[in-house]
């Protein structure tokens, strides 16, 4: 059963996915930056300065009036925190358009490469005799 799990662990792919699911996690904290300080911005200019993450709805409990929506939660009260899901669904949307354009990247260059295979025919080997050139060689041979 080791050796199972070792030949597993072994395999490439195994290999491919962690490497995958840790460049993942630092795709997501390049793509939460971007959105909390690059877009956020951009969409309060054209809101009125409104930013989404601190827009919630008490549920019950008491918050202080103003208060953020980490405050909120501190304070032990329940909050409908509508504005953080719409921040995750926004990250969403661009982490999906992102690997999107990457797969589109990768199957262009898979395409031309493959293309480029297709259009340039490989070397071919001089042909040497057939089998039956080398039989009447052999023929002729023997009858002298």
């Amino acid at each position: 059963m080791i050796q199972e799990f070792r030949d597993f662990i072994a395999k490439g792919n195994v290999m491919d996915m962690a490497v995958g699911i840790i460049v993942g996690a630092a795709f997501t904290a390049i793509v939460t930056s971007m959105v909390g300080d690059l877009i956020n911005p951009i969409i309060g200019l054209f809101t009125g300065g409104i930013d989404f993450t601190n827009h919630y709805a008490v549920l019950a409990g008491e918050v202080p009036a103003g208060a953020s929506l980490e405050t909120a939660r501190e304070s032990g009260a329940s909050v409908f925190a509508y504005g953080a899901f719409i921040m995750a669904v926004i990250n969403f949307l661009i982490i999906a358009f992102v690997v999107f354009l990457l797969v589109k990247m990768v199957n262009r260059i898979k395409e031309a490469a493959i293309r480029e295979r297709v259009d340039t025919p490989a070397e071919q080997a001089p042909a040497g005799p057939s089998e039956l050139d080398v039989l009447l060689e052999i023929r002729d041979a023997l009858r002298k």
